[in-house]
């Protein structure tokens, strides 16, 4: 049988996760999605808060993933404790808040959730995401799918990664960047791929940030916190169709929600 898993990438603002809301259900119900994973990191601009966090489950995710702004609203802590569908990344260091992965019972089928950093141009002290993700796997024993949320910079790291783990896990995908990348494809052994996702958020932005701010900064301007643009939104992503019978994709599809 045949499953739809949607990922949608990095919210960066609360008109994000509002488009979510008035938008997603009747996505998934027309796409007959079984599961949504959604990168919050954003939603704050710099992370996530606990209620944003709730709304983002409300609109209809299944599973939040976070990056290199998941301390960026330090309240997230307690949620990442209590809460197994918030991830952040498996390889920060086991002394943080939270987990990195999580099995979910979706009637007929588990999906395993992995949440991985990277190192290169983003995060040096996070431990290496090659060796987190083998041992990740031996911990998860098999569930039906399993699905990664790879949240880093350079698409080098990213395609390596997807071809380390090709044919050990249903999907990987990139986020971190806000742009879709046009690479969305299947590799040799099964694996479901793209290297970012894109963003959810306005459209006439600069990733999400008010285009006069961004200019400024380029232009020398003095820092200060990102400020989301206003109008109409976006949700960008990807569809990827799994296998039960083989735990492989057999298609990808990027979604662009308006």
């Amino acid at each position: 049988m045949l499953y739809h898993i949607l990922a949608l990438g990095d919210v960066t603002s609360e008109s994000g996760v509002e488009h979510l809301r008035r938008h997603l259900g009747a996505f998934k119900q027309a796409k007959n999605v079984s599961f949504t994973v959604i990168n919050g990191e954003n939603v704050s601009g710099v992370g996530l808060t606990p209620e944003q966090a709730q709304d983002l489950f409300t609109a209809g995710a299944d599973v939040i993933t976070l990056g290199n702004h998941t301390w960026g609203r330090r309240q997230i802590a307690d949620r990442l404790e209590t809460d197994g569908r918030l991830l952040r990344p498996a390889n920060f260091s086991p002394r943080t808040p939270g987990r990195g992965w999580g099995v979910y019972d979706c009637g007929g089928v588990t999906v395993g959730v992995m949440n991985l950093i990277g190192r290169c141009d983003l995060d040096w002290r996070a431990a290496d995401p090659f060796t987190t993700a083998d041992a990740v796997l031996r911990r998860m024993e098999q569930p039906t799918f399993t699905l990664v949320d790879f949240h880093a910079e350079a698409t080098s790291e990213k395609l390596a990664l997807a071809y380390y783990l090709d044919g050990r896990v249903s999907a990987l995908w990139g986020t971190h960047t806000h742009v879709p990348t046009a690479d969305e494809r299947v590799f040799p052994k099964g694996t479901g791929y793209i290297t970012d996702l894109g963003m959810t958020g306005p459209i006439e932005s600069v990733l999400g940030v008010r285009p006069e701010q961004s200019i400024d900064r380029f232009l020398g301007g003095l820092p200060e916190r990102y400020r989301p643009a206003d109008g109409p939104c976006k949700a960008q992503g990807c569809l990827f169709t799994l296998d039960d019978a083989t735990g492989r994709c057999t298609a990808v599809e990027r979604v662009d929600i308006r």
